[in-house]
């Protein structure tokens, strides 16, 4: 059998349940966005102690430091901009892990930096990393203090005293190098070079004296400095012997004695670069003079052999020139014994076959004839 359903009219009061529950939830969303409008205005922002540079700053550093000066307000605005984009995350350390930590190794770094950059040129700084490195929060949201970013300039090293070193670095102190013998004329170019060689070492001594303030330990100067000007300064001044000893008598200048500078308050003396230079003559008359005896064709020539044995007459001066010539330019050379070895022996062998060939000569036409080859060769030196 087919019942028929009556449709019931809803009850007027359930309605006005329903009607006032949607209310009430709107009421609760409208009161959620209220509460994240309030959070909003209640953001905190980084508070951070300034760094202040308190030493001048050297010229090379002046563009580093202020860099990183920059960099530091740069940090803070990024923590701020974190700080406004995360509000919700986490949990009660989020902002000290993911914000403020973050900042601290940040600004620790940077602050490190400003004090390399300033201690390459000048005595490097301690500009308290550590204890500048930690920010805290402004809970009612204020503005962060901003870093200073001016930087204290530094004047140019020495440019006040006109001395060349920077303030308070020193200068590199040298013992004079005297040349105190007459320097042969071929040897005066070179000990010139030299000698201003040793004011060019130490100009460069002293722009790394300045240019390397607080580098090292406390023996930086010497090892790197002092140590290594001292072997140049021995090797140099060795070379000026050897020099003047090629043409002279080979001196003395005291190389280790002079080799040593040290790093006064007082200006350095430049290195004097005059040379006495010594004459030709004056050499030729401390060398000596070849004395050889003389060989006397004391038979007749033959016609056919005249002009080989004119010959070797004029060989045996020019062999006396050549050694005269060698005997001058080899002064101080050698032990006691090299004028013998060196000149005056190859001479006697020279001369021995000279006197030998023109006794040949005549004897192809004529009684080969005694000149005395052996008795005649020798020669000696007479001051």
């Amino acid at each position: 059998m087919y019942r028929s359903r009556s449709y019931k009219k809803p009850n007027s009061n359930a309605r006005r349940w329903q009607i006032g529950a949607v209310a009430g939830v709107a009421v609760v969303i409208a009161g959620v966005g209220l509460g994240v409008a309030s959070a909003a205005e209640a953001v905190p922002t980084v508070n951070c102690p300034a760094v202040n540079i308190n030493v001048a700053v050297p010229a090379q550093a002046q563009a580093e430091v202020a860099s990183n000066l920059t960099l530091l307000n740069t940090q803070i605005s990024e923590a701020n901009n974190r700080l406004k984009t995360s509000v919700g995350q986490g949990g009660a350390n989020f902002i000290q892990n993911a914000i403020l930590g973050p900042l601290a190794d940040k600004r620790f770094a940077t602050i490190n930096r400003m004090e390399t950059a300033i201690g390459r040129n000048a005595a490097k700084p301690d500009l308290n990393a550590e204890g500048l490195k930690t920010c805290t929060l402004n809970q009612g949201g204020g503005a962060s203090a901003e870093q200073p970013t001016a930087v204290p300039s530094s004047a140019a090293a020495g440019e006040a005293a006109g001395d060349g070193a920077a303030s308070g670095v020193g200068n590199i102190s040298c013992p004079q190098v005297n040349v105190n013998v007459a320097v042969p004329v071929s040897a005066a170019a070179e000990v010139q070079r030299n000698l201003e060689l040793l004011n060019t070492q130490i100009a460069e001594a002293q722009k790394r004296l300045e240019s390397s303030v607080g580098q090292g330990g406390a023996n930086f100067v010497q090892n790197a400095i002092l140590g290594p000007l001292a072997d140049k300064r021995f090797s140099t001044i060795n070379r000026i012997e050897t020099a003047i000893g090629r043409q002279s008598a080979k001196p003395d200048l005291n190389a280790e004695g002079l080799k040593t500078c040290s790093v006064s308050s007082s200006a350095g003396a430049a290195q004097g670069t005059a040379v006495q230079a010594q004459d030709a003559a004056a050499v030729a008359a401390s060398a000596g003079k070849i004395s050889c005896p003389a060989v006397n064709v004391n038979v007749a020539v033959p016609a056919q052999a005249a002009a080989e044995v004119q010959s070797n007459l004029t060989l045996l001066n020019t062999q006396i020139a050549e050694s005269q010539k060698r005997l001058e330019s080899s002064v101080g050379q050698g032990g006691a014994a090299f004028v013998q070895n060196a000149i005056l022996g190859p001479l006697a062998d020279k001369r021995f076959s000279t006197i030998n060939r023109i006794e040949t000569a005549i004897g192809r036409n004529a009684a080969k004839p005694d000149l005395n080859a052996e008795g005649l060769k020798t020669c000696t030196v007479v001051k």
